[in-house]
């Protein structure tokens, strides 16, 4: 098996969105906890693709994706770089996710440490991020040297209902511009 490409799209397409759209309904249907409620429909994954989309195209946004050896998305993630003026060295990192028939293969390691180079070249210094509690995925983050700062208990709901936490993380690229 061929490993993923990773690669930043400057000018997704609708293309992308279709791809995008179908790791999110599949992450969703998984239980993942990324903003929406199941059952999520095409309709609404793509439609929310299509934002990001346009935050890309104006530049307040960065997005990765992973594709297999046919091309086919199978991970994701978005480092927001709109800040407020006076946070100009941060960015957020926003909805890592893999499909699940990708994962257990070091994907999400690999979108992560290239997302942190994107940050890097976009001149941030400080990252950060939320993700569930007690997951898969702050055991990741941790793995991959970023810190915790807290954690906020029923900050959000499952995609089928029922509350839970969210841990805060940040990880520091470099110094901080004056």
């Amino acid at each position: 098996m061929t490993a993923p490409t990773i690669r930043r799209l400057m000018e997704p397409t609708e293309t992308h969105v279709r791809g995008l759209a179908d790791v999110l309904l599949d992450c969703v249907a998984g239980g993942a906890s990324v903003s929406f409620m199941a059952p999520l429909s095409m309709a609404r994954a793509a439609a929310f693709w299509r934002g990001v989309v346009a935050g890309v195209v104006r530049g307040e946004r960065a997005l990765l994706v992973a594709e297999d050896a046919d091309g086919e998305i199978v991970g994701t993630v978005q480092l927001v770089l709109a800040q407020p003026e006076n946070q100009p060295h941060r960015a957020d990192v926003a909805k890592m996710l893999v499909h699940r028939r990708a994962r257990r293969q070091g994907l999400a390691a690999a979108l992560m440490r290239a997302v942190e180079r994107v940050a890097a070249d976009e001149g941030k210094s400080l990252l950060v991020l939320d993700t569930v509690t007690g997951g898969d995925a702050e055991r990741l983050y941790e793995r991959l040297g970023w810190q915790r700062c807290g954690v906020i208990p029923d900050y959000a709901l499952w995609p089928n209902g029922g509350l839970c936490a969210t841990t805060v993380l940040f990880k520091t690229l470099g110094p901080a511009p004056a």
